[in-house]
């Protein structure tokens, strides 16, 4: 599942950079509403980027997995191939955002993409900007791995919560 992470995340901190570098632009970072605005800018344009690439990477003629089966997919192969199909699934989230209400799953659909988005990607998302802010946004090579990090933990915990009431059901 990393590999196809990492290409999330890479996407994810870009946009998030795009976001912080258009809000300290538009109101400068001296003060604090424009630490805010920062905050809700980048946030706003990586929860968007990622949305887009989990409605991307979804097959959609089939039924949903669990909560990072589309997190899962094209875990196998290398990372420039990887970022590739991430940008590529992307692009095809976008394109189906305008359609995707038509589908017979799209509640299911919505609602995995939005958990996904609240738990792993909003720790990533949180972490890069708080790094990037810390640094001056001179740290794009710390603020990648330690999202990475915080995301991995994050669906870590889930997992794990997961597999240990399943296997209380089991026992009882």
């Amino acid at each position: 599942m990393y590999p196809s992470a990492i290409g999330i995340i890479v996407l994810c901190v870009l946009s998030s950079q795009i976001g912080q570098g258009i809000s300290f632009v538009l109101f400068g970072y001296h003060d604090i509403f424009g630490i805010a605005m920062s905050y809700a800018i980048g946030y706003g344009i990586a929860s968007l980027a990622t949305f887009c690439t989990i409605i991307g990477r979804y097959n959609l003629n089939q039924e949903i997995g669990g909560c990072c089966s589309a997190l899962e997919k094209g875990s196998n192969l290398r990372f420039i191939i990887n970022l590739k199909n991430t940008f590529r699934d992307c692009w095809i989230g976008i394109t189906t955002i305008p359609c995707l209400f038509k589908l017979p799953n799209a509640k299911k659909i919505i609602w995995t993409s939005i958990y996904i988005l609240i738990t792993a990607e909003s720790a990533c998302i949180i972490t890069a900007e708080t790094v990037n802010l810390v640094f001056l946004r001179h740290a794009m090579w710390l603020s990648m791995p330690l999202g990475l990090f915080a995301a991995a933990f994050v669906v870590t915990v889930i997992e794990t919560w997961k597999i240990r009431k399943a296997i209380r059901q089991i026992k009882q």
